[in-house]
C-alpha cells in the first residue's frame, strides 16, 4: 500500500474542498481508511473513517455533518469532501489504512500505512 493525499489548499472560511487519497501500491481491500490531520505545535488527530467495503463511516463531532468520507473501490481511490470550512480546520491532512483485528482506527499508531499530507488552509 503506497498512498498520497491530494486537494488541499488556501479557502475562505465557509467554502467546500475536496480531498482525494490514491494508492499505487496494491490493493485496499479490507483496509479501513482514515484521514487525520495535524494542526502547527498539535498532535495529529483522527478526522474520519471508512471501513471495507464502506458500509460504516466515523466523524470527530468536530466535523459530522461537513465532512464526508466515501471511497471507490474500483478506483482504489478516498475522498474526504469537506463543506463549511472553518479556520480551525487548517491542518496538513493525512490519509492512513489499516486492517488490524481490534484496532482503534481512530488512534493513528494502530494504522498500518501513511501517505504524505496535503496541506488545507482556512481564512476568515
Amino acid at each position: 500500500v503506497q498512498l498520497q493525499a491530494s486537494g488541499g489548499g488556501s479557502v475562505q472560511s465557509g467554502d467546500s474542498l475536496t480531498l482525494s487519497c490514491a494508492n499505487s501500491g496494491g490493493t485496499l481491500n479490507y483496509y479501513t481508511v482514515g484521514w487525520f490531520r495535524q494542526a502547527p505545535g498539535k498532535e495529529r488527530e483522527f478526522v474520519a473513517t471508512i471501513s471495507w467495503p464502506g458500509t460504516r463511516t466515523d466523524y470527530r463531532t468536530s466535523v459530522k455533518g461537513r465532512f464526508t468520507i466515501s471511497r471507490d473501490n474500483v478506483k482504489n481511490m478516498v475522498y474526504l469532501h469537506m463543506n463549511a470550512l472553518k479556520p480551525e480546520d487548517t491542518a496538513v491532512y493525512y490519509c492512513a489504512a489499516g486492517r488490524r483485528v481490534m484496532a482503534d482506527f481512530r488512534v493513528p499508531g494502530d494504522m498500518d500505512y501513511w501517505g504524505k499530507g496535503t496541506l488545507v488552509t482556512v481564512s476568515s
